[in-house]
């Protein structure tokens, strides 16, 4: 009985998981109803089950057509892939799953498209201002093409837009074009051609799959306004040169070609030069010459005819009818001759002096030569030219001058703000020096200006000069000074010889606002530290140097440092530190007293003759302390009703005749800026043998506590103190030690 409740149980519990598991099997698929895809790519489908362990899958598409795919199952999922996607592939996919007797069944639609590239842009022709042009927009392998629409723009506006409604009869792959023409213009230049394609293809998705191709339109103009500038004249003679200037518009620009026509009407090419210059020309080089302008998209031409005459004899004397020539160079005249083959030539003065130079003829050409050029060479030399019958004769001028070097300029001392200086200009060796202007100038403006208009009686080499004080500030530093000198040629030349010098201006401020930081404080303690830090201002920056201030008002250097510190001070380094900012315009100071302080020390207090005495006695008590300076001393005697401050006389206090009342506690207090110290002692005055109150109780009280508290110090110590100390001083007197 109890195996058969055990069955019976089993197979109960057998059915509620078979149950169970029947409840919970679900198929779910990826993509999950439908999905777009390009053709040419690949997809994969995926079927999967949940509550089933080992389901079986099956594939096939609704209308039952080949499913065109590879399937592959692993374990609760199953995959159908397509690779790669073709029109087959457009079918609504159903997926089965079975598991056990359940059975479950998921459809996955497939749509496909094709815009695989981006519109192609293709033009008839090169755009030509002015001439129509025919712009086509290409959409290839479009699918499908009855959802296409296309645009074309140039640069924002919209020329034209299609879609391509009509029916497919098949599917297929169709490539669909657009066609604009248009008439180019200039401002085209540089604007794009844009052909935009969209396929409305997802009905999920509103916004279109789009592609796009631009375009940068590039507009040509044909050659046009062809023209030909000839210089000097279209009219020459024999040996003359001539230059024609060839010019043409369009783009791009057009390319320039010359040529000659032939007596056959050939052309004979000469050049590919907007300029073509002809040099010694013949009477064979008259004729008329062609200029072409050639471009990508055309040419354009113009003529020219050239005349070359016959040329006479002629002659012709350099450098020109005047020359101003420079004593000490040489000065070479030319006269030549063209039109005759065999002239003769000679030279001459006007005045028939000299001719002081070298003749030398070649041809016909001769040369007179002046070398070196001197006062004797200021003439009008002739050149006489004879060639047959025919006789001709020229001149030129000879004027010198002198001008060999360019100004000097000099300072009288050195620039110093505020500091008047005199500038001088010299111009040596000039001639002719009533010709002389000197100009001084500062940043383009004129500060000063001489003309030297005095004649003279005799031919000679002069030195001039110009002066000029003025007062430099420091918005002088780096500006030019100029000397000008100018020699003023007359006639001769219209622009006069021009010499000048540049001296760039670097003016000096002496040192001043000299400043010096202390750091922590120019009081301190003995073993501190200190940093002294000096600053000088001027121009050029100030050197710095440290020194200290000896007794005799001498100053000891010490540093160079901006900085001058002291590690451990001692009581030494007292004193007056000078500081220097010195440069070549000047020096500048500054003093600091450097006081470092000692603490209160090695105090003695001593009584004389001892620190128990006789009534009648004559004590000293004596303070006194190291070696420290600024130290007050104050003496005092202490009593239970107040302390008693004592007139001391450099730390001595003098009891003379001294009393029982004089007995007690003696004080000494040395004290400075930094601190003080203590010291005491007890004095016992004793009353004489006759006295009954010598030996008081309250006496011998203070004497036993006087006792305890300092012992006696004997007067050895007294005078080896008094030997190094040379005093000390009273609070009361409000001296301090001069120790």
């Amino acid at each position: 009985m109890p195996g058969k409740m055990v069955a019976i149980f089993g197979a109960s519990e057998l059915l509620w998981i078979v149950f169970a598991a029947s409840q919970a099997f679900k198929i779910e698929t990826s993509p999950d109803y439908s999905t777009l895809v390009q053709i040419g790519d690949t997809i994969s489908l995926t079927c999967s089950t949940t509550g089933c362990e080992s389901p079986s899958f099956s594939w096939r598409t609704q209308i039952d057509s080949p499913l065109n795919a590879k399937v592959s199952h692993e374990r609760t999922k199953s995959t159908l892939t397509m690779d790669p996607v073709s029109f087959d592939n457009e079918h609504s996919y159903l997926c089965t799953a079975t598991c056990g007797s359940g059975k479950m069944e998921k459809g996955i639609q497939v749509e496909i498209y094709s815009f695989p590239k981006d519109p192609e842009i293709h033009l008839s022709g090169p755009l030509e201002v002015g001439k129509p042009i025919t712009a086509q927009c290409v959409v290839p392998d479009v699918y499908p093409f009855d959802r296409l629409e296309v645009d074309l723009l140039k640069g924002d506006h919209l020329m034209k837009n299609q879609d391509f409604l009509e029916d497919m009869e098949r599917k297929s792959l169709e490539t669909k074009t657009l066609e604009v023409t248009f008439t180019p213009v200039i401002e085209d230049i540089g604007k794009a051609l844009v052909c935009r394609a969209k396929l409305h293809i997802d009905e999920m998705n509103s916004a279109p799959k789009e592609r796009e191709t631009t375009k940068e339109l590039q507009v040509y103009i044909s050659p046009r306004n062809t023209v030909i500038s000839v210089q000097p004249s279209t009219r020459l003679q024999e040996g003359d040169s001539v230059t024609m200037t060839c010019s043409s518009e369009g783009l791009p620009a057009p390319e320039i070609f010359w040529s000659k026509k032939l007596e056959n009407e050939n052309l004979q090419p000469l050049s590919g030069n907007s300029t073509l210059t002809l040099i010694a020309m013949r009477i064979e080089d008259s004729g008329i010459y062609v200029c072409e302008g050639a471009n990508l998209i055309g040419r354009h031409r113009t003529e020219v005819e050239l005349v070359v005459q016959e040329k006479p004899f002629t002659m012709d004397i350099s450098p020109g009818s005047r020359v101003a020539a420079q004593i000490g160079d040489t000065m070479v005249l030319t006269c030549s001759v063209t039109g005759c083959e065999s002239p003769s030539l000679s030279w001459r003065t006007q005045i028939d002096s000299p001719l002081s130079g070298q003749v030398q003829s070649v041809r016909a050409k001769s040369t007179l030569t002046l070398s070196p050029v001197s006062f004797k060479n200021e003439h009008s030399y002739l050149c006489t030219a004879t060639c047959g019958p025919k006789k001709q004769e020229k001149g030129i001028q000879v004027e010198l001058y002198s001008f060999p070097r360019d100004p000097e300029i000099e300072m009288s001392g050195l620039l110093v703000s505020g500091s008047p200086v005199t500038v001088n200009c010299t111009v040596p060796n000039v001639y002719p020096f009533d010709h002389l202007e000197i100009e001084l100038l500062k940043e383009g403006t004129i500060l000063a200006s001489k003309q030297f208009l005095e004649g003279t009686d005799r031919k000679s080499l002069e030195t001039k000069s110009l002066d000029m004080t003025f007062t430099p500030t420091t918005e002088d530093t780096g500006k030019a000074l100029v000397c000008l000198a100018k020699l003023h040629m007359g006639e001769m030349e219209s622009e006069p010889k021009q010499r000048q010098s540049t001296q760039t201006l670097y003016v000096n401020v002496a040192p001043k606002d000299t400043t010096v930081f202390v750091s922590p404080s120019s009081i301190l303690e003995e073993g501190s530290s200190v940093n002294m830090t000096c600053f000088s201002d001027g121009f050029p920056d100030p050197k710095i140097l440290w020194s200290r201030q000896l007794s005799n008002g001498a100053l000891q250097p010490l540093s160079e440092n901006t900085t001058l510190t002291f590690i451990s001070t001692k009581i030494e380094d007292s004193g007056i530190y000078v500081c220097e900012g010195i440069n070549q315009a000047g020096i500048s100071r500054k003093e600091i007293e450097l006081i470092v302080q000692v603490f209160p020390k090695d105090i003695q207090l001593t009584v004389f003759p001892s620190e128990s005495v006789k009534e009648g006695d004559t004590v000293i008590i004596s303070c006194t302390c190291g070696n420290v300076p600024e130290t007050w001393i104050i003496l005092k005697k202490k009593a239970v009703t107040g302390d008693t401050v004592l007139r001391s006389v450099d730390g001595a206090y003098t009891i003379r005749k001294a009393q029982l009342e004089d007995a007690g506690v003696y004080e000494c207090e040395s004290k400075n800026k930094v601190g003080s110290q203590l010291r005491s002692l007890t004095l016992d005055v004793k009353g004489r043998e006759n006295n009954k109150d010598y030996f008081s109780p309250e006496l011998l009280v203070l004497y036993c506590a006087s006792s305890l508290i300092i012992p006696a110090i004997g007067m050895t110590i007294y005078f080896a103190r008094k030997a190094n100390m040379k005093g000390s001083y009273s609070l009361v007197d409000a001296q301090k030690s001069k120790v």
